[in-house]
């Protein structure tokens, strides 16, 4: 008797790209450097670029410090634009195929440990008697280790954490409406075009309610994140590149109009609308370049220690850097160019410190108990 082979079970159809598991996504080494750019802008910004502070930090205005670069870091502002753009594309990116429950475990334990030390260094530091800038109360240093100190109207301890406070907002934002329902590219085409026109009526409505959600300003740089993303997985999606060009065109006008300032005869500096344009543009570009795999070759190690270093800088870099300015300008008599370098060093190594010891360590640790949690 013959025996035929069993006949082959056909394969399976291939699953919609809605619906398809999320590939793993190779690290975007290029990625991390843009990350360290931004950083260095808002450094420049707050070390050259503006007055009050600074100007206490060198003893007199930057502006006497660096007559012609002063002109170029009073744009370091919009580097946090670059961050938000940067930020749509990662949580996009990190969050696809993720539970909710993983998704919060992975955000908190990325901003949590490197934050609370922050605050922590950051508050002993301007307590200290030789340091010229005042402490904030401890009742408001307490309430700062939420990170809610913004919306409970406490003093800040770190100049920057105004940005977590509109990164959450994001991070929930997207939670709700992609991570719990389960990211698929509809739903985040939906997401974004949804933010997009609700953003624009809380502009119109002038409602404080509807613009802390909503946030018209901020919105459309992670909504040109998010579409990027899209771009990256599917660089001829339509929708995708439509909604980076709205994101764009939106967002750059929200921009001129917080950081245009020629008309202002007491400003530090005179941005030109031009240049603010440019450089949000440079931003978009920059993540598109990205996004569609241009930028492949910079694939350098020390890239991914960069970006490892970018966020402990990014905490620590302002008001303790104002300190180091102080003493190394005024007290030790260093010129202005090295007092510059010698503090975005410090506070380098600084950031490479709280990585190794704080964020190392205990990064995992949170992000391990968060994610057991019933």
């Amino acid at each position: 008797m013959t025996v035929r082979p069993a006949a082959k079970a056909p394969a399976p159809a291939p699953s919609r790209p809605e619906q398809a598991a999320p590939r793993r996504e190779s690290r975007l080494r290029a990625l991390d450097g843009l990350r360290l750019i931004a950083a260095l802008m808002v450094a420049a910004y707050h070390y050259g670029g503006r007055g009050g502070d600074v100007t206490r930090a060198w003893g007199s205005s930057a502006a006497d410090q660096f007559p012609t670069l002063h002109n170029y870091f009073a744009y370091g502002p919009l580097g946090v634009q670059i961050f938000f753009v940067i930020s749509g594309f990662v949580i996009s990116m990190s969050g696809w195929g993720r539970t909710l429950q993983s998704f919060f475990a992975s955000r908190a334990s990325r901003l949590m440990p490197a934050y609370w030390a922050a605050v922590v260094l950051v508050t002993a530091v301007f307590a200290l008697p030789m340091v010229f800038y005042k402490a904030v109360s401890p009742s408001d240093a307490l309430v700062n280790l939420t990170l809610l100190q913004e919306p409970l109207g406490a003093d800040r301890v770190l100049g920057v954490d105004w940005t977590l406070w509109v990164e959450i907002r994001f991070y929930a934002l997207f939670a709700l409406c992609v991570v719990l329902p389960g990211a698929s590219r509809r739903r985040v085409v939906l997401f974004c075009a949804g933010w997009t026109l609700a953003a624009a009526i809380a502009q119109a409505a002038h409602q404080p309610l509807l613009d802390l959600v909503l946030m018209p300003e901020y919105a459309p740089f992670f909504i040109g994140g998010v579409g990027l993303y899209l771009v990256h997985r599917d660089r001829k999606d339509v929708y995708a590149w439509a909604i980076v060009v709205m994101s764009f065109l939106i967002g750059q006008r929200y921009s001129v109009q917080s950081l245009y300032n020629a008309s202002d005869p007491n400003a530090f500096a005179h941005r030109t609308s031009l240049g603010i344009v440019l450089v949000v543009a440079f931003g978009f570009v920059a993540v598109a370049a990205i996004a569609l795999g241009w930028l492949k070759w910079a694939n350098w190690r020390w890239l991914t220690v960069a970006g490892a270093l970018t966020y402990p800088f990014y905490l620590v870099h302002e008001h303790l850097g104002w300190v180091v300015i102080r003493t190394l300008h005024i007290k030790l008599g260093l010129p202005s160019a090295a007092t510059f370098a010698l503090t975005v060093a410090s506070m380098l190594v600084l950031a490479w410190l709280l990585n190794r010891f704080v964020e190392k360590p205990l990064t995992p640790r949170l992000r391990a108990a968060l994610a057991k949690m019933r």
